[in-house]
């Protein structure tokens, strides 16, 4: 059996945040800009540069570096990784806009932690995601859990690829703010899903 394509680390965001949006961008090609996206991409473009600079403390940080893990079937690239002299590797997620309450952002930046674990030879305890609307950074630990969490999203998206089939719409807040909704139609989506419903009761004789 041929192996699996590699994912990309940004599709488990994706998915960690919904996991039909990660299925009409992976599996059906479509993505639209709104003002937040193209925000998010205004900023990344301030970090997306080549090469490395000694920060004031001591670090080198690397921009935009390449990672991958064979194990984990990823590929992706780092915003930032900070290399400090005692030997800690540091990844630095970049995110426009504030904290949100979903847990995405926090799994990409463990799957980019487990894929510099896997090509330089030494565990990663800490990272963080850097909020441009708050203009700081939060640390996140790389706990236990949090790998779980890859590896079970990474699982999930190979599912859903090998189905090929889209996960219904999430219908809730994270639509609001989404790019996609107009090609997600949730509530469209949703209302079929209840008619659906109401018609198989309605000629089902045991619901008689």
């Amino acid at each position: 059996m041929e192996a699996a394509d590699p994912l990309n680390v940004s599709a488990l965001n994706q998915y960690a945040y919904c996991p039909r949006r990660c299925g009409l961008i992976y599996l059906e090609n479509e993505f639209s800009d709104n003002i937040h996206t193209s925000r998010g991409n205004a900023e990344h473009e301030r970090v997306d540069q080549s090469g490395w600079v000694t920060t004031r403390e001591g670090a080198r940080a690397e921009y935009t570096l390449p990672v991958w893990s064979d194990r984990l079937g990823l590929i992706g690239r780092c915003d930032v990784v900070e290399f400090w002299p005692g030997g800690n590797i540091y990844p630095v997620e970049y995110k426009h806009g504030t904290r949100k309450k979903w847990g995405n952002d926090d799994i990409q930046l463990a799957a980019q932690a487990m894929c510099l674990e896997e090509m330089t030879g030494k565990v990663i305890t800490h990272g963080a995601i850097y909020h441009h609307g708050s203009r700081r950074r939060r640390e996140v630990v790389i706990t236990q859990e949090l790998r779980e969490m890859v590896l079970v999203t990474v699982n999930a998206i190979h599912a859903m690829l090998d189905s090929g089939k889209l996960p219904p719409p999430a219908n809730d807040a994270r639509c609001r703010e989404c790019s996609l909704k107009e090609i997600c139609q949730p509530e469209a989506v949703a209302e079929r899903a209840a008619q659906h419903t109401l018609l198989e009761a309605l000629f089902d004789p045991e619901a008689i």
